[in-house]
Formats: structure tokens, sequence, C-alpha cells
């Protein structure tokens, strides 16, 4: 026999011995992995573990039973309801009857972003299911909050008006929650009226007034036309551009009231009716760099450019606007939101959908990240300084311990088709970050959680 053949025939040998011995091994052990009492038997549809004494409910953890044969178990997978609170507020209706109204806006961020935190999540043995509880204009918010709460702490997204964020804010049952806020700019919310467990997603007022005022003092622009409606939110808007004004050394030469009735959206002749209206409301002011419009209601900021009776740059909340976010903006990766927004809701992105987005994210981040999995921890984490955000906007996103308001940059842009700036501006500096030259630093909050 040669030599090759007793080769072979001795590697034979070994190879059925050893896969004798592993069979032996495996028969041998797999009763006792099948019969681990570490290994999960609930099913992926059982019922989430009850909330312990403290109140905190948490999140379910479901796994098979452990395979029998010697097979590894799958780890349980860690479950979390993200839940988007909203309730379906009159939308303020276009200027121009061909652009359609946007009902959607905001849950479809947040849509968006569930997806992405599943991938992400499968990773590390977490899932997270979004929670759609969306109330009627006259439905009662605060009730189906309390629903929600009926199980436990939660981890909420909230599309609320100032009024109604409170009041689900406030109640007992939310009081351990975490809330971001993604629709409400108003500025006490973050300062006399601020809450332990609200986060504010959307910008300020101020962050806004801030980040128009940092650019017109770049450009050396410092003089300021202010013409303003007359609702709450306008007057709060104004209140910060005032503040701005003392911070960066601008000037309000002359604040006016618009107070004519708007036409253009009942009559074919519309147009010339704001063309003889807008030169009225505009002559015989003071010298001045630019028009800063507030018209938070979008009744008539729309009509300011390009019909002002001398030639004015208009900024605010119509012209140059600071917005959190803009269909145009494209930089660090911006593009992969701007698509897979427009393939979800078959529409360009809002920036409600953006601070939607973000929320959803922020919560889910965190979980992944700190790999805690009961609201307080996470929110502990939220508020360390471990916890940073990415936003496509090159600067990281986190949240001030004094406000709980979100840093972050801010796009000016808004009323055109490209991106003009990102404030903060360049010279503008901070001890500690850039974005807290953005709103209400420290020293001045008037926050004191309730």
């Amino acid at each position: 026999m040669s030599s090759s053949s007793v080769f072979s025939m001795r590697h034979s040998a070994k190879l059925i011995f050893g896969l004798a011995a592993a069979f032996v091994m495996i028969w041998l052990t797999g009763p006792a992995i099948a019969e681990d009492p570490q290994a999960g038997s609930q099913s992926p549809s059982a019922a989430p573990a009850a909330a312990p004494s403290g109140g905190t409910q948490q999140p379910s953890s479901a796994a098979p039973a452990a395979p029998a044969g010697g097979e590894v178990a799958t780890p349980p997978i860690t479950k979390f309801k993200i839940v988007y609170l909203g309730k379906k507020y009159p939308e303020p209706l276009p200027l121009s009857y061909a652009e359609r109204p946007v009902t959607d806006k905001g849950i479809q961020g947040a849509r968006l972003y569930i997806k992405e935190a599943n991938q992400s999540g499968s990773f590390v043995n977490m899932g997270f299911d979004l929670v759609e509880a969306i109330v009627p204009a006259k439905g009662d918010v605060v009730a189906k909050a309390k629903e929600i709460l009926k199980k436990g702490d939660a981890l909420i997204v909230a599309d609320l008006e100032p009024e109604d964020l409170l009041a689900v804010a406030d109640l007992p049952e939310a009081k351990n929650s975490v809330i971001m806020n993604i629709r409400s700019s108003q500025e006490s919310l973050r300062q006399e009226q601020c809450r332990q467990n609200v986060f504010h997603i959307i910008p300020d007022w101020a962050m806004r007034a801030d980040a128009i005022a940092q650019y017109l003092i770049v450009k050396k622009w410092p003089r300021w036309f202010v013409i303003h409606g007359d609702s709450a939110a306008d007057k709060d808007y104004l209140a910060q551009i005032q503040r701005s004004a003392k911070r960066y050394g601008g000037k309000i030469v002359e604040e006016r009231v618009y107070d004519l009735p708007p036409g253009a959206r009942n009559l074919d002749s519309g147009y010339q009716q704001v063309q003889g209206q807008i030169p009225m409301v505009t002559q015989g002011a003071p010298t001045h760099d630019v028009i800063w419009v507030i018209d938070t209601d979008d009744n008539f900021g729309d009509y300011l450019p390009y019909r002002t009776s001398e030639p004015n740059l208009v900024v605010g909340t119509q012209g140059l606007q600071a917005t959190a976010w803009d269909k145009s903006y494209t930089e660090y990766g911006a593009m992969t939101f701007q698509d897979d927004m427009l393939k979800l809701a078959k529409r360009d992105s809002t920036e409600r959908d953006y601070t939607a987005w973000i929320g959803v994210r922020a919560l889910t981040d965190a979980a992944m990240r700190s790999g805690k999995t009961t609201v307080p921890e996470i929110k502990q984490y939220i508020l360390s300084d471990e916890f940073n955000l990415e936003g496509h906007k090159g600067l990281a996103m986190n949240f001030r311990s004094w406000d709980h308001q979100m840093r972050q940059p801010i796009i000016l842009g808004g009323g055109t088709r490209t991106v003009v700036s990102k404030s903060p501006q360049e010279g503008f500096l901070h001890e500690t970050n850039l974005t807290d030259t953005l709103g209400y630093d420290k020293p001045e909050t008037k926050c004191k959680f309730h």
C-alpha cells in the first residue's frame, strides 16, 4: 500500500473519531442547556413585565426558549414604546391656493426615524414601537396622556401647543416621564414655565432672533425696521429681537404693527390690493438696513418682499428665516434625510418633520448608547456629558442643563431656494459651547424647574 493511501486512511479515521466525540458532547450537554433556568421562555408577544414599586414602566423583554442541540440562545430583545402625542390643530392656510396645506407635519419624521432606530437597535437587542396618539382638534389630549401614563413612565414626543404641553407635563403621572417638545418656540416654556420633565428640540424665539442678529451684524446691517402682527407669538418673538439688539449692538429704528386685513387669498385681484397696501405700511420709516417681519400666523409677511415703498431686505418669519431645518439644506449628509422624507411622505421635508425625527432619535439613541431600560435612567443619560446627537449640522447637539433647550446650529434660509448661512456666525465665541451664543445662556436663565 502506498504512503499516500495510508495517510488518507489515518486522516479519515481521525475525522470520524472527532465527529463522534463531538456528537457525544452535544448529546450530554444538550439537555442542560435546554433546561437552563436563565434562558427566557417568554414569547415575543408576551405582556411586558410589571412596573416596579417605584412606578417606572419597564420596557418589555422577550426571548424564545433556548434551542436544543447545544445552539446558543438568542439574547432577549428589550422593547421600548415611543409615544407620539399630538393634536390636530388648525394649520395656517398657505397664502396661495396653488400651495397645498401640509397636514402630516411631524409624524412623518417620527415614522422615518423609528425605522432607522430599529435597524440600529437590532445590533444591541433593542426594538422600538411608535405609538401614534393624535387626538382630533376638539379632543382631550390630557385624557389621552392619562391613558398612556396608566402603564407607567413614558417616552413622549409632544406635538402640542404650549397650553396642552404644560397640562400634560403637570400631570402627577408624568412626573418621571421624558417629554420632547417638537412644536412650540414659546420662550416662557424655557424660562418662567420650564418643567423638569420637558425637553425642547425646536429652537425658541431667542435662538432664532440671535441667529439672524449675528448674521446682520456680520453683514454690517445693524439698523432694523420691525413690522409685526399682534398675536401672542408675534409679541414673544418681538421681545427676543429687542433682546438680541441689546446683546449684539443692533438698533431697532422703529416698531410698527401691521393691522391691514389680508385679501389676496380670497380675491382674484388680491395681488393688486396688496401691492397698494404694502407701500403704505412701509413708507416713512427712519433709515434702516433691513425690515424684520414678525408674522407667525402667515397672514402678511410673504407680501413684503418686492412691494415695499423703498428697496428693502426682509428677514424674520418670512424672507430670510432662522429655522431648525430647511428643505434646501444639503450639508453633512442632510440629503439622506431629504431623500428619505420624500420617499416616505411624498413631499418635501418641513421643520417639524426634522424636530420630530430628532426627538425620536434622542430617545432611542439614549437607550441604545446607555444600555439603560428605565425612563429615569434614560433621562439621566440624556442630561449627562456623554450624550451627544448627530443631526446633519456639523456640530454635536445636546441639551442645556439649565433650561433643557437643545443646543444646535440654526439654518438661515426658508425664503430662498438655497441656504444663505448658518449660525452661530464666525467670530461669536463662547467659553464652552459655540451654540450657547444662541438663546439664553446659563447666567441669563429665569428657569427654576417645577
